[in-house]
């Protein structure tokens, strides 16, 4: 028998020094107290302009995407004669590759440095980047290649965007998000007024026009949002009860014991179709917001300024409906359950790209190379397309240089393909400016019920990875396609890829539930 030990007891080597039970309990009642010390009111106020600083950073990220999604084909077209419909599907996921490159590189540093750094760096980074987006008409040869590096470089400086993924505000800064979407159509919209030429500042060979205005102004605002991270943004990280603690995701001791509820393993099925879903959602909007102006200047004979002026105003419009749905599908989903709602989103989805299919038998306005001119008079083009939809009253400022217009004839499609009319464009866009909101706001949110209580970082990262892959791949594919092959395949791809994840959808429907329903510690209040 071993012999007793007098005064507190000695751990074996390696071990904690082990504790009596009045010491025990000392020792959880100071943890306790550490645990239950919320935050100061000033450390309150601090951290909540921190926030508001990061908001203005994703909505500046969101502009310098948005800004210029409307005017990258006929600027391209303008400097670089070269290049055609499949290489802008490369341009905008330039984007993208460079977010996806850079995320990473930024979290890790953010994770051993203040996140000051990462976010001032980034910033810089965008504002060189439409800086030099500026001045891709300058070399003689090769400009699109000048642009597709402006372009990821610019993506490449949104990559710090991704720090605030996790923050517990994650709904305002997709609001943020989406505000600055919609606003960067309108602001593009507007600098269309300068027109093509604009005004010309030949000591540093600056051209300020259409095109590069709404580049130059989000540069400058991106160093407006430089000079508040110096002014203002500060590091604080608190857990959900407003408790400060060392970092972000801390676990153990220091941060509470583990909570019963989170016991038990996700259902890594309902993971991978959920990132599966995400994927097709982003995938069928990129390739919405990637053909818009290709396809319309094909279809309807519009000037590169007219593109670019019609389709903003179209797109600030479906901004504004999505920003409406984000608002009310939070609460719908309440009462009629998210997979519902995500099922029927994608069903309006469907249904707007099968809309865009060519059904009529009058083609479009075909562009001849031997035409120097315009291909067809403008007049017939409008008569033909907008008998109701008012658009011929509409006069942009012009600078009289005549442009060649219609579907080029090097797309062989455009000989043997019906157009698509205005009617039915602006229809389909309503319609996927409704069900991309109801399907994005869906999917995030039985995402998180679906992880539960668990470290949902790892998990986050393959849903961004989804995101960023569906950015890169759907302007890709859709370009290349619609290059060679037409409208009619593009869409009926798209509407094929649609049908396949409402396939999948009801094969895991009973399986998409929050974590706490899956082990009975809560029943499931809607189906």
């Amino acid at each position: 028998m071993a012999a007793a030990v007098s005064g507190p007891e000695v751990a074996a080597e390696g071990q904690e020094p082990l504790l009596s039970p009045g010491e025990e309990d000392e020792e959880e009642e100071e943890k306790e107290e550490s645990r239950d010390v919320v935050e100061t009111q000033e450390h309150y106020k601090s951290r909540w302009r921190s926030i508001w600083i990061m908001y203005l950073t994703m909505f500046l990220s969101s502009v310098g995407f948005s800004i210029v999604i409307m005017s990258v084909w006929p600027y391209l077209q303008k400097i670089d004669p070269t290049a055609d419909a499949s290489f802008l599907g490369w341009i905008i996921a330039s984007y993208s590759i460079g977010q996806m490159v850079a995320s990473p590189l930024f979290g890790f540093w953010s994770n051993y440095r203040p996140r000051r750094e990462p976010l001032v760096v980034s910033t810089a980074i965008s504002v060189a980047a439409n800086c030099l987006y500026a001045y891709v008409h300058v070399p003689h040869s090769h400009n699109k290649y000048y642009m597709l590096t402006a372009r990821a470089l610019v993506g490449f400086g949104a990559g710090a965007t991704s720090l605030t993924e996790r923050t517990s505000a994650m709904a305002n800064t997709s609001a943020c998000q989406a505000v600055g979407f919609i606003l960067g159509p309108v602001f593009q919209t507007c600098f269309t007024l300068i027109g093509e030429e604009g005004i010309t500042w030949k000591l540093v060979h600056l051209q300020l026009n259409m095109y590069t205005a709404p580049v130059l102004f989000g540069a400058l605002l991106g160093v407006t949002n430089i000079i508040l991270i110096f002014a203002i943004f500060r590091d604080h990280r608190v857990d959900d009860m407003g408790r400060q603690c060392k970092s972000i995701n801390f676990e153990g001791e220091e941060t509470g014991v583990l909570d019963q509820d989170a016991e038990g393993n996700v259902d890594h099925v309902a993971v991978v179709a959920i990132n599966f879903l995400f994927f097709v959602i982003l995938f069928v909007f990129a390739v919405f917001e990637t053909i818009a102006t290709p396809l319309t200047m094909d279809m309807y004979s519009w000037t590169r300024k007219e593109a670019v002026f019609y389709n903003g105003i179209i797109l600030s419009v479906v901004g504004i409906e999505s920003v409406i749905v984000f608002m009310v599908v939070k609460t719908l989903s309440k009462k009629t359950g998210e997979r519902a709602i995500l099922h029927g989103g994608l069903l309006i989805v469907l249904v707007g790209f099968f809309i865009l299919l060519p059904w009529g038998k009058k083609l479009p306005n075909i562009q001849w190379q031997e035409i120097k001119n315009n291909s067809i008079p403008k007049t017939i083009s409008t008569e033909m397309l907008m008998p109701f939809w008012g658009l011929q009253a509409m006069q942009l400022p012009s600078n009289h240089t005549a442009e060649p217009v219609g579907c080029p004839v090097t797309q062989s499609w455009c000989l043997n393909t019906p157009m698509i009319y205005l009617a039915q464009y602006i229809s389909s866009d309503i319609l996927i400016g409704l069900g991309y909101p109801v399907c994005n706001v869906m999917s995030y949110t039985l995402y998180s019920k679906i992880l539960g209580p668990k470290p949902q970082g790892v998990y986050m990262g393959w849903l961004t990875a989804s995101g960023s892959g569906a950015r890169i791949l759907g302007p890709v594919f859709v370009s290349q396609i619609y290059t060679h092959l037409g409208p009619r395949w593009a869409f009926s791809l798209i509407c094929g890829v649609v049908v396949v994840s409402l396939l999948l959808l009801e094969i895991v429907y009973k399986r998409l539930i929050a974590f706490s329903v899956r082990y009975g510690r809560m029943q499931e209040e809607n189906c």
